[in-house]
């Protein structure tokens, strides 16, 4: 999430994302007309593999997407944040679902909302009542051996986990022994390093990267590029430095958010077409930051469109990794 009504998002302190062939998108309108309890009911997944799973859920791949319930008995909210801070009141995975498949969306990659701070419970149970759909990036307590309760959430599907400057400088945010526990555990697991940060903290992730040259690592919305409504050289180069590091990944996504923030975006072509020259189709993953994407004035479709239809620089193979092909590399296997 990272509206610019909402930039203090930065922190989970505070309050507050072939070309596949045709049969993708009409397997994604079938769907639409199905009824969702009958669509998740009685699926079992536990015992069948990671390609067996793929299939049930075949289609594009959104790569970041937050959901939440109304539900605060069962699922309360971090110290801070209130039900007024909710907006929309809910995003549930049926409401999330309406949305996505008739786009021909099949899996998603759910990112712990800040609402609930380092209680991943209600994305893990989303997870486990729809097995082979969702995978998850996690909040989790840097100074609180880390490394433990990733190996932990890992066994249950989380492949991720969020980290953020906070309140910590742009320079230093990753020093911490904390972080470095992370970052390690990130290359023997696995595990990517999800960050949601301004381009002022792109050199220390750079330098992370040099450090543990084998954690994954994801940069979410193009590092905010954009937000201000100027897509700034100095910025847009930061951000493609990192394109030396082999596991750096980059996020095309919340096109509500940047530019000129109007559909159908076609005025963040050149950037994403300098993104897409810097780290090339296999580093690149579409996702929507929903539910911010349907906001008043903005479309799931909309988002969907500009990857799948409007990019002539991007060929059938390409638009396939973006909207499947890494995210199901990152974060579904």
């Amino acid at each position: 999430m990272f509206s610019p009504a909402n930039t203090s998002a930065i922190s989970c302190d505070s309050s507050r994302r072939a070309f596949l062939q045709a049969g993708a998108m009409q397997f994604g309108i079938a769907l639409a007309g199905a009824n969702l309890s009958q669509t998740f009911d009685g699926i079992t997944c536990a015992a069948e593999d990671a390609e067996t799973k793929a299939k049930k859920f075949d289609g594009f791949i959104d790569a970041h997407v937050h959901v939440w319930t109304p539900d605060l008995e069962k699922y309360p909210l971090a110290e801070g944040f209130t039900r007024e801070d909710m907006k929309p009141a809910s995003f549930t995975p049926e409401e999330l679902l309406k949305h996505a498949m008739p786009c021909g969306v099949g899996r998603i990659v759910l990112i712990q909302m800040s609402y609930y701070r380092f209680d991943n419970s209600y994305m893990l149970h989303t997870m486990q009542q729809h097995p082979g759909r969702f995978s998850g990036v996690a909040v989790i307590d840097e100074s609180k051996q880390p490394a433990d309760e990733m190996r932990k959430l890992k066994k249950a599907g989380v492949r991720g986990f969020r980290i953020v400057p906070g309140k910590r400088s742009a320079d230093t945010w990753l020093d911490g022994e904390g972080m470095q526990a992370m970052w390690k555990c990130g290359a023997e697991e696995g595990l990517a390093m999800c960050c949601l940060i301004n381009p002022n903290a792109l050199p220390a992730v750079g330098r992370m990267c040099q450090k543990f040259p084998d954690t994954p690592v994801v940069i979410d919305h193009f590092a905010r590029v954009g937000v201000t409504g100027e897509i700034r050289r100095e910025e847009l180069d930061a951000l493609c430095r990192l394109a030396e590091h082999k596991n750096t990944h980059v996020k095309v996504s919340a096109f509500y958010a940047l530019g000129k923030k109007q559909p159908p975006y076609l005025d963040l072509s050149p950037m994403i077409r300098r993104v897409y020259d810097s780290f090339g189709p296999q580093r690149l993953m579409w996702a929507t930051d929903c539910p911010f994407q349907v906001n008043p004035g903005h479309t799931y479709l909309q988002s969907v469109e500009l990857v799948r239809d409007r990019l002539d620089f991007l060929s059938a193979e390409d638009k396939e990794w973006l909207i499947k092909g890494t995210a199901e590399k990152v974060y579904f296997s």
